[in-house]
């Protein structure tokens, strides 16, 4: 029997889910981990965030049935005061280092890596999202041979004008707003750019009311770049096949 229970266990692991998490960039990026807690009550055991120097990385487990978890990364972080979003340049979140499992979604500009897992019992649903705008490249890669999506061009330094910022100590660009963070239209509760009030469904929020979105589509095809892409790729593995994932910040 003590055999038995042995060999359960270590085929138990043989098929865990795992998740890496790699900074490829020359810089330092703050990895930040949520997961929507109404939507689903499965999440990583591990921190919420953390500070990964260039060329590292880490590893770990992940549930099959992942609900809408996020990863992303913050830069131009300083942790001494108090636990608000404002701690990083963007993609901040509240809690400070670690993000506050409840409230800690990311604050825009973002690149955002999004898990759906198990999604109706059949599939991985994973995409790459730069409707809140874009901070630093990132790539989902998998080890199942689906489809990955990302954004691994750097868009700050064409970012058009309207929409750049926000901006380092030096002056570099570190972020490339949407059109409707930059509030472009001047209403976002009625805005084109935002999907909202009579632009709130897919019929009345066509990609072509959207300012701007051709210069991140044209460049990231591979990520969804407002609230309603029907043209953004979704990776979608069978949760049979049980990939494991690889978030790269910098590929």
């Amino acid at each position: 029997m003590k055999f038995t229970l042995i060999a359960l266990s270590a085929a138990a692991l043989a098929h865990a889910r795992t998740l890496t998490v790699l900074n490829a960039c020359s810089y330092t990026v703050w990895p930040a981990v949520f997961t929507d807690l109404d939507a689903g009550s499965a999440f990583p055991d591990y921190p919420t965030g953390w500070e990964a120097d260039p060329n590292t990385s880490v590893t770990f487990t992940i549930p099959d049935n992942w609900t809408a978890g996020s990863v992303w990364g913050r830069r131009n972080c300083d942790f001494t005061g108090t636990g608000s979003a404002s701690q990083c340049l963007d993609g901040g979140c509240d809690g400070g280092l670690e993000c506050d499992p409840h409230t800690g979604t990311p604050t825009g500009p973002v690149t955002v890596a999004e898990f759906s897992l198990s999604n109706s019992g059949s599939a991985d649903i994973v995409d790459v999202s730069i409707v809140d705008g874009f901070n630093i490249p990132l790539r989902v890669d998998n080890n199942k041979g689906c489809f990955v999506p990302g954004c691994p061009v750097d868009l700050n330094p064409n970012c058009p004008a309207a929409l750049k910022g926000p901006l380092d100590s030096s002056g570099s660009t570190v972020g490339c707003q949407s059109a409707c963070e930059a509030n472009v239209d001047g209403n976002p509760i009625n805005s084109p750019n935002c999907c909202t009030g009579s632009h709130e469904t897919p019929a009345t929020c066509p990609a072509s009311g959207v300012a701007y979105y051709s210069y991140f589509k044209n460049n990231c095809p591979d990520a969804l770049a407002f609230a309603y892409d029907e043209d953004g790729q979704t990776l979608i593995c069978s949760s049979s096949l049980a990939a494991d994932y690889t978030v790269t910040f910098c590929p």
